[in-house]
């Protein structure tokens, strides 16, 4: 079955390129020209990616991204903008996008993060399932429990607890975990990294679970804490 995108711009001029490309990849690709558009089909159908702009006509794109997250949206989001600042790219960020790509760019690069994000949202990564006892970590279907509850969480989200879980009480560089969740040619501020640890601890703290992300300072965090049954 082919992964869904949707597009979400209100340019014309700008859509129709990035929708062919996307469907000349194979994907099945929708375009909306606005923000509540975009919510709509979000809560109507699963999609993998979101490639979302910021100036849209009625919603500014990071309200719509902030009420995606907020609706358990757990896709991967990739801002498409204009706005190339690195505050932009870390309110972005912080608003629960997971990747950032500044007007104007290559349709090449465009598919390059596009395929990256299918596959981290689909969990093509070849790891085997973690049994985490608290945390229980389903790889294939990038989805999180806590005993029987889920953790709604993002891509990146996801992403860094995966590594965390496999290095369970042993410290993860920042260097490693920005170059494996994000990508080694990342140029943008490490606070990212940052946002979405703090998210994480968030909803780990939500659930109760035992196991907590710590911060070694000047170095990177750690996951730590024993399942119960260990």
């Amino acid at each position: 079955m082919a992964h869904r995108v949707l597009v979400v711009e209100d340019e014309e001029d700008i859509a129709i390129p990035l929708v062919r490309t996307l469907e000349r990849e194979g994907y099945d690709v929708l375009w909306v020209d606005s923000g509540q558009k975009a919510l709509d089909e979000l809560a109507s159908r699963p999609t993998d990616v979101v490639i979302l702009d910021l100036g849209l006509p009625d919603i500014d794109g990071l309200e719509v991204c902030r009420q995606a997250r907020d609706a358990d949206f757990t896709g991967a989001i990739m801002i498409v903008t204009a706005r190339a600042g690195e505050l932009d790219r870390v309110v972005g960020l912080d608003y629960g996008a997971d990747d950032y790509l500044a007007k104007p760019f290559g349709l090449a690069e465009l598919q390059a993060r596009v395929r990256a994000l299918i596959r981290r949202t689909t969990g093509a990564t070849g790891r085997e399932q973690a049994d985490d006892g608290a945390l229980r970590i389903d790889v294939a279907a990038r989805r999180v429990y806590a005993g029987d509850d889920e953790v709604p969480l993002t891509g990146k989200e996801f992403d860094v607890l995966n590594i965390l879980a496999a290095h369970r009480d042993k410290v993860v560089s920042r260097g490693t975990l920005m170059a494996d969740v994000w990508d080694e040619n990342w140029y943008g501020s490490t606070k990212t990294l940052d946002v979405t640890i703090g998210r994480l601890r968030q909803k780990l703290e939500g659930v109760g679970v035992s196991e907590r992300v710590v911060a070694v300072r000047g170095v990177g965090f750690r996951l730590e804490g024993s399942p119960p049954d260990a």
